[in-house]
């Protein structure tokens, strides 16, 4: 083995292990300062978002739109050159429906992200908190008084906090959306795209039932783009 390779090995030894410290002393940080079902921390959900959202899909049918065209071309059957056209419509409606599926699924991105951001002032806020309740708790075990300007920051940081978990679960709750909405336009994507096949194959083996196939199939993915859209 050549000191390269030593030197990878050890260096990708090096980041795991730095890897999993910050989401150990994440997850140490969260679960002291924010409470309940977000004690998983901003970090550990902005890795989740980073897994769970799909990229922007493509709808490949340029190769399947020159058959049809060359079969109608060549075709003495109308019914033919109708495949071709509503196999060509629902590459339009394909099209759409990809492209606001990769829309929703960039916002529910963001959302995401802007939530992890809103947690993770919310644990400095708590940090602050938990300094100047320390400080209290140590000034009273001293015999000495606190200040009264510390028991307002607390009370202050305290009703700061509030108002960001709000914003937080607001943003979690648009993200979710997004990705309903991106997980209905991606199966209508789908849809398309096999309805666009077989139109492709009726035309090419002169069968006219699996048009009617398709077409019922593009009937099915406008319901899924429209479902996504409304």
């Amino acid at each position: 083995m050549g000191l390269s390779s030593l030197n990878d090995k050890y260096t990708g030894r090096v980041d795991n292990v730095n890897l999993f410290l910050c989401l150990l002393h994440s997850r140490w940080l969260t679960s002291k300062f924010i409470p309940g079902e977000h004690a998983v921390g901003p970090i550990l959900s902005h890795y989740s978002a980073e897994v769970v959202v799909p990229e922007e899909m493509e709808v490949p049918t340029e190769h399947l739109h020159e058959d049809m065209e060359h079969a109608a071309h060549h075709s003495s059957e109308t019914w033919i050159m109708f495949v071709a056209l509503s196999s060509a419509l629902l590459a339009v409606l394909a099209a759409a429906c990809s492209l606001l599926a990769g829309h929703h699924a960039n916002e529910a991105m963001i959302d995401q992200i802007q939530a992890s951001d809103q947690w993770a002032y919310y644990q400095a806020k708590g940090i602050k908190s938990t300094v100047l309740e320390s400080k209290m708790e140590l000034l009273r075990s001293l015999g000495k008084e606190p200040e009264t300007k510390d028991g307002e920051k607390i009370t202050e940081y305290k009703n700061q906090q509030k108002e960001i978990e709000d914003k937080a679960h607001e943003k979690e709750q648009s993200s979710e959306q997004h990705l309903a909405s991106h997980q209905i336009l991606a199966k209508g994507v789908t849809v398309f795209q096999i309805a666009i096949a077989l139109g492709a194959i009726s035309a090419l083996s002169r069968k006219k039932w699996l048009w009617y196939v398709s077409l019922a199939l593009g009937a099915l993915g406008s319901l899924f783009f429209l479902q996504g859209i409304l």
